[in-house]
């Protein structure tokens, strides 16, 4: 049995009516989203083929693998694996740098508190949502179609395909700026590039710094995978060991792959910390 609504549940009914009378439409809108929610997750197990046999199967599989690929053991290879390492960190370096500077001054022209015209930052904005949809990977075959097999591939992958991400953060941590600074040196008589150079600028370059940061981390493993269609670096050793069943070998180079990732998250978290003048946590 339920108690009478007290006089401020009352008013509250009154003022809020919208909250306390809810149409049907709205109580059931949630829960029909969940169950087509689940039955769609439900079909595309049943499309996939998805069969708890067949994981069993690949996990007794999986643990063969992982028993031949002990211990790790580069063999006489060891040279080859460190100049295809550092082949490796240069594409992702040299790629993601060249894209950043690159994307700079072009995300400057999708900013809209830099260009407030929509006409102007409209076909900029659909440029970097273009080239940013086209995967890494895509990217590199079509390179390696254009100048041939080899790291070089490799840097113009991820130069183009971070041109069009880094492009679009750049852009939006300029619009996300105070504009109190940008206010003050219009206060001040400078014109619309002192705007920029010192209202603007000194508020976002910590921000992207730190992105490039990032995204330098991120394509020491992305330069790993396009490596592997023959963008050169150690994907291509990785690759070429797969194939022959050299399962030590394949070992050790996941190894180097993730002390390498590793040892760059760690430079680049002090370099971030270091660039926003606070001391990194360990």
């Amino acid at each position: 049995m339920s108690l009478p609504d007290t006089p401020d549940q009352v008013q509250l009914r009154e003022r809020y009516p919208q909250v306390f009378n809810r149409p049907m439409s709205a109580r059931l809108a949630t829960p029909l989203v969940l169950l087509l929610a689940l039955a769609v997750f439900v079909f595309g197990l049943v499309d996939l083929e998805f069969s708890p046999s067949r994981i069993l199967a690949g996990l007794s599989q999986l643990g063969w693998i992982a028993r031949l690929m002990l211990p790790p053991d580069p063999g006489a290879s060891l040279p080859t694996y460190l100049k295809a390492l550092g082949e490796t960190l240069s594409i992702a370096v040299l790629g993601t740098t060249l894209a950043a500077c690159v994307a700079f001054p072009v995300s400057l022209l999708a900013a809209r508190n830099v260009i407030p015209s929509a006409i102007f930052r409209f076909p900029v904005r659909r440029l970097f949502d273009t080239i940013r949809g086209v995967d890494t990977l895509i990217w590199a075959l079509v390179w390696i179609n254009v100048v041939g097999l080899g790291p070089f591939a490799g840097v113009l992958a991820i130069a183009v395909s971070d041109f069009g991400a880094l492009g679009k953060l750049f852009s939006e941590a300029m619009e996300s700026a105070d504009r109190k600074q940008v206010e003050g040196v219009r206060a001040a008589g400078g014109n619309a590039l002192h705007e920029i150079r010192f209202g603007l600028l000194p508020q976002v370059l910590p921000v992207i710094a730190g992105q490039v940061l990032y995204f330098i981390e991120s394509n020491t493993r992305s330069a790993t995978i396009i490596g592997i269609v023959g963008a050169g670096g150690i994907g291509l050793q990785l690759a070429e060991q797969i194939r022959v069943l050299e399962w030590q070998k394949v070992s050790f180079l996941i190894l180097m792959i993730l002390v390498a990732v590793a040892a760059i998250d760690w430079i680049s978290n002090k370099l971030r910390f270091a660039i926003i003048g606070r001391r990194a946590v360990a």
